[in-house]
């Protein structure tokens, strides 16, 4: 894995610490599930819209491609 370092508000800070302290968890597992799951949120918008764009624009695609 490579590291990676984020500059937090000391609020949003304070909660993660708060957060990892109530769990049982490190912080920084905390923040990689975040990490993860916001990707997996985007990744999938993107490729519904790129996929419905694709279907949309279809016939264009196709000529581009001649």
């Amino acid at each position: 894995m490579t590291d990676f370092t984020i500059s937090l508000p000391p609020h949003v800070r304070q909660e993660l610490d708060d957060l990892a302290d109530a769990t049982g968890r490190l912080p920084e597992d905390i923040a990689l599930d975040a990490v993860l799951h916001r990707l997996a949120r985007e990744s999938s918008a993107v490729r519904g819209t790129a996929e419905s764009l694709a279907v949309a624009h279809a016939d264009l695609l196709r000529r581009l491609g001649e």
